[in-house]
């Protein structure tokens, strides 16, 4: 017999209870698995570098050696100059939070079908960190504090951060191995000592561009890029990897755990019913904040040409 949307609401609840304590914030284990299922989603998120936090604020310690440490020895029985003697450089990164919020309907049919397979938990979190994660990596790459989409105006994402290494193109240039170059050549010397570390991130429309100036190869590799499996890209040694979010026009070019997503970790969900809409309302709130940890190792291109990306229909 088919259940009543009374029926099926109050059962709602209570399954939904199960995800929440203390006022509705998730307790220490839940939230961990909310920000590992975020990681887990095919987003820029889950190459980057997540940092918990405990409160609104938290500071990040750096610490390195700014130039060369090492001298010729003095002779036997005599200390090292006071002038060639070595001190670390130390240095912050505060990381302050921002609140963002997420509201997500479910009919009471969908409820029905989750209730009764006993799989409404489940459902809720997937459907919230699916769609969470790509919203938080629209506002880590293209966030800007000028902007006037209210959301993005939160912070200033990677692509704002990313000032001190900048590649024009003028006029535009097609995503190829002369703009990875470019890229490359832009990136202070000290931090190319493991290209395999480092991703170039374009859009996806930019990466299927350069997988297709390598497809015109008359070679093994570009018979394999239409014919074989997809294996990704790559560009003098650097992986060359897409996010969904990056805009067609620009790439970054770094180290992935150079970017810092900070999470605090008092992440609450609360629940609400619609009755004339027959829907239950889950309510998502979290604060969050984005950072470089070192912004000169990082170069910024812009100018990429990806061609025609309309659509025509019959």
């Amino acid at each position: 017999m088919k259940a009543s949307n009374r029926s099926i609401a109050e059962k709602a609840d209570i399954a939904v209870s199960n995800l929440v304590s203390d006022g509705g914030y998730l307790n220490p284990m839940q939230t961990e698995q909310f920000i590992r299922m975020v990681q887990e989603q095919p987003t820029l998120i889950n190459e980057i570098r997540v940092e918990p936090m405990n409160a609104p604020t938290a500071e990040i310690n750096k610490i390195g050696f700014a130039s060369r440490i090492l001298h010729a020895a003095p002779s036997s029985g005599e200390a090292l100059a006071s002038s060639k003697r070595s001190k670390p450089i130390t240095d912050k990164i505060t990381l302050t939070t921002k609140e963002v919020i997420a509201e997500v309907h479910l009919p009471y049919d969908v409820l029905e079908d989750n209730i009764e397979r006993g799989t409404l938990e489940d459902t809720i979190m997937e459907l919230i960190t699916s769609r969470a994660s790509l919203d938080l990596e629209e506002l880590l790459l293209r966030g800007d504090t000028d902007s006037s989409d209210e959301y993005l105006a939160l912070a200033d994402g990677m692509l704002e951060q990313a000032v001190s290494h900048v590649v024009t193109f003028s006029p535009n240039i097609s995503p190829s191995k002369a703009a990875w170059k470019r890229g490359l050549k832009a990136m202070p010397n000290k931090y190319l000592r493991n290209r395999g570390a480092m991703r170039f991130y374009c859009s996806p429309h930019a990466e299927i561009e350069y997988a297709d100036s390598l497809a015109n190869r008359e070679t093994p590799l570009g018979d394999k890029k239409t014919t074989g499996t997809y294996e990704g890209n790559m560009a003098f040694g650097v992986p060359v990897k897409s996010a969904a979010l990056m805009p067609n026009t620009k790439a970054l070019f770094t180290f992935p755990k150079n970017m810092i997503w900070g999470v605090q970790r008092e992440i609450m969900i609360e629940t609400d019913r619609d009755i004339r809409a027959r829907v239950l309302v889950v309510v998502l709130t979290l604060r969050i904040d984005i950072k470089y940890e070192e912004e000169d190792a990082v170069v910024k291109m812009n100018g990429l040409d990806v061609g025609d990306t309309t659509t025509t229909t019959t």
